[in-house]
């Protein structure tokens, strides 16, 4: 049985939705990536797990129980962390009291043991433990985001865009820590732009275009897929002997004429599929 089963789920904002019938698995201890242009719809499949959003249709089962109208706190208290996009950590107040927050719902004195558990995990916040979060830099504000949402020891962690703003040397270092979770047995579903670094580190892989899940497969394969590879990875798609020359006569031609590029083909290929 999956951790987590999303059926048929529709969602959005106000009577408008933005996901539209969407069918996704996560299965204990495995690193889910989610990956998709802006305005994709990423961040509000991550709100509608975490609760943020309410379904419009469809349902969400997590550990063989219904939570689709379930409240953020009472998914919180079930085993889903929500480590939102931009941080959001609470900047004046010191590393020490974001980390206490994010273990309130398990009550409200510290439990020093998971509090040294995440230490552990984050060295650099150890040092800055009375330094308020709003004096760290942007790659320390995000691992602190993070450790704050392992507080509460979840089952189910969600991580929306733990990239973003945030130098590439320290990119790197974030995501080395996000696959070091799995060794905890924490399932993680990570929903990520950058789908280079969020594929090398998972097990699986969703790609979401215009509220839908359009692909599925293991990493290495969406990693491989000419598809995702030139839409996602920055790395033009791989023409057939046959077709080269007409492939780049083609685009040279819609370059010089200032029109958009022939849209690719989203069919799966091998073992890839369509959702």
């Amino acid at each position: 049985m999956p951790l987590l089963e999303i059926s048929g789920v529709t969602a959005g904002y106000g009577s408008g939705p933005v996901l539209h019938g969407i069918d996704a698995t996560l299965k204990a201890g495995e690193i889910v990536t989610l990956i998709g242009s802006n305005g994709a719809g990423k961040s509000t499949l991550v709100k509608t797990i975490s609760g943020l959003i309410r379904p419009l249709s469809g349902t969400i089962v997590f550990d063989g129980n219904v939570i689709s109208q379930l409240s953020p706190a009472a998914r919180l208290r079930a085993g889903i962390a929500h480590v939102p996009e931009g941080r959001q950590v609470f900047a004046g107040m010191t590393v020490a009291e974001n980390l206490d927050l994010g273990g309130y719902c398990r009550g409200a004195r510290r439990n020093a043991d998971r509090f040294d558990e995440v230490c552990e995990l984050f060295p650099v916040l150890r040092g800055r433990l009375g330094d308020l979060a709003g004096n760290l830099s942007g790659g320390q504000q995000q691992m602190l985001a993070i450790a704050r949402g392992l507080m509460s020891k979840p089952r189910l962690l969600l991580l929306d865009e733990p990239s973003l703003g945030i130098a590439p040397l320290l990119v790197a270092e974030i995501f080395s820590l996000i696959a070091r979770l799995r060794d905890q047995g924490i399932t993680v579903l990570v929903a990520e732009q950058n789908a280079r670094q969020a594929l090398a580190i998972a097990d699986r892989g969703y790609v979401m275009e215009n509220g839908r899940l359009t692909i599925a497969g293991p990493a290495t394969e969406l990693a491989s897929s000419p598809q995702v590879a030139e839409r996602y990875l920055g790395v033009a798609g791989r023409a057939s002997p046959a077709g080269d020359s007409a492939g780049m006569a083609e685009r040279l031609r819609a370059a010089m004429a200032m029109a958009p590029a022939t849209a690719p083909d989203h069919r799966s290929r091998g073992s890839l599929g369509t959702v």
